[in-house]
C-alpha cells in the first residue's frame, strides 16, 4: 500500500492505495467512521489487497489529514472521493463502508450512480430522511459540546468498550482515540461537525438510491445508536440481504474480520 496525498482548498487529504489500482477489477474501497481511520480495515487491507485493487483513507480531518478547515459537507466528501477514484483508475468502485463510511458511500451513490458498481454497509445505516425522527435530527447537530466536556478517560473508555467485543477491536479503537489524546477540542470537532453535516443529508431528504448489488452488514450486539433498528428497517424496505454478526459490535469488520472478509468476497464475485 502506497501512500498518496490529494490537496483541497480545505486541507490535504491522505490515503493509501495498491499498486495494481489501474489493471483489476472490480475496486475495494474502504472507508472508515467517525473519528477512526485507515487503520479500522488492516484485517481487510491484509486480506484484499493481494487479489483487488484496494483504497483506504483517513477522512477529512481525521488523523493524518490534518489539519483541515471544517467548512464542507457530506456530498463534499463523496466529490473528493471521486476525484481520487477518478486519479488512480478506480473505475469500477464497490464501497465497503463503516459507520459514517456507510453515509459516504450513499452520497456518492447520489452523487454519481453510474460508477457505483457495488456497496457494502458495516453497521452503517440508511442515509433517508424516513428512517430518523426530528429529534434525533435535532440531537445529532449538538454533538459537539458533549465530546468536548466529557472526562477523556471516560470519553476513552466508552468509546473503545462501547463500539467492539473483541480484544483486537477494542484495542485498535483506543489506538485510534489516542491520536486525539492531549487535544479533545479537535476530537469533539471532528465528531460535532461529523454528525452535523450528517443531519443536514439526512434533512435535503434526497432518494440516496442504491441501484447496484449490495449488502447489509451488523453485528448482533452493535449498541451504537440505534442501528439494530435502523438496519432492520433498512432492509425490510428496500430488499436489500442483510447479514448480522454474532457476536460483534458496532465495529464488526475488527469483530469478525474473517466473517466479514467472506461476505465482502461473496459480493465482489457476483459484480
Amino acid at each position: 500500500m502506497k501512500e498518496k496525498v490529494l490537496a483541497t482548498a480545505c486541507g490535504d487529504i491522505h490515503y493509501w492505495v495498491n499498486a495494481i489500482a489501474e489493471k483489476t477489477r472490480p475496486q475495494l474501497v474502504f472507508l472508515p467512521g467517525l473519528t477512526a481511520d485507515h487503520r479500522l480495515f488492516d484485517k481487510q487491507v491484509e486480506h484484499f489487497e493481494g487479489q483487488y485493487p484496494v483504497f483506504v483513507w483517513d477522512a477529512p480531518g481525521h488523523a493524518s489529514s490534518w489539519p483541515f478547515l471544517f467548512d464542507f459537507r457530506l456530498m463534499d466528501k463523496a466529490g473528493w472521493l471521486d476525484e481520487i477514484l477518478e486519479r488512480e483508475g478506480f473505475d469500477c468502485p464497490v464501497i465497503v463502508g463503516q459507520s459514517m463510511g456507510g453515509y459516504v458511500g450513499q452520497a456518492y451513490a447520489q452523487l454519481f450512480p453510474e460508477k457505483l458498481r457495488g456497496f457494502v454497509s458495516v453497521d452503517s445505516a440508511p442515509l433517508q430522511r424516513q428512517y430518523v425522527t426530528a429529534a434525533e435530527i435535532w440531537l445529532l447537530k449538538r454533538i459537539e459540546p458533549v465530546y468536548r466536556y466529557y472526562p477523556w478517560k471516560s470519553l476513552l473508555k466508552t468509546g473503545t468498550r462501547g463500539v467492539a467485543t473483541s480484544e483486537y477491536g477494542r484495542r485498535l479503537m483506543h489506538d485510534m482515540m489516542m491520536v486525539y489524546d492531549g487535544d479533545q477540542a479537535r476530537y469533539a470537532k471532528i465528531s460535532g461537525h461529523g454528525f452535523r453535516m450528517l443531519a443536514e443529508a439526512m434533512e435535503a431528504d434526497l432518494p440516496y438510491e442504491i441501484r447496484c448489488p449490495a449488502l447489509l452488514i451488523c453485528g448482533k450486539k452493535d449498541h451504537a445508536g440505534s442501528c439494530i433498528r435502523y438496519n432492520k428497517a433498512w432492509h425490510k424496505n428496500t430488499g436489500i440481504p442483510i447479514a448480522w454478526i454474532r457476536d460483534a459490535g458496532h465495529n464488526s469488520n475488527t469483530d469478525a474480520p474473517e466473517t466479514v472478509n467472506r461476505l465482502i468476497e461473496e459480493l465482489v464475485v457476483t459484480i
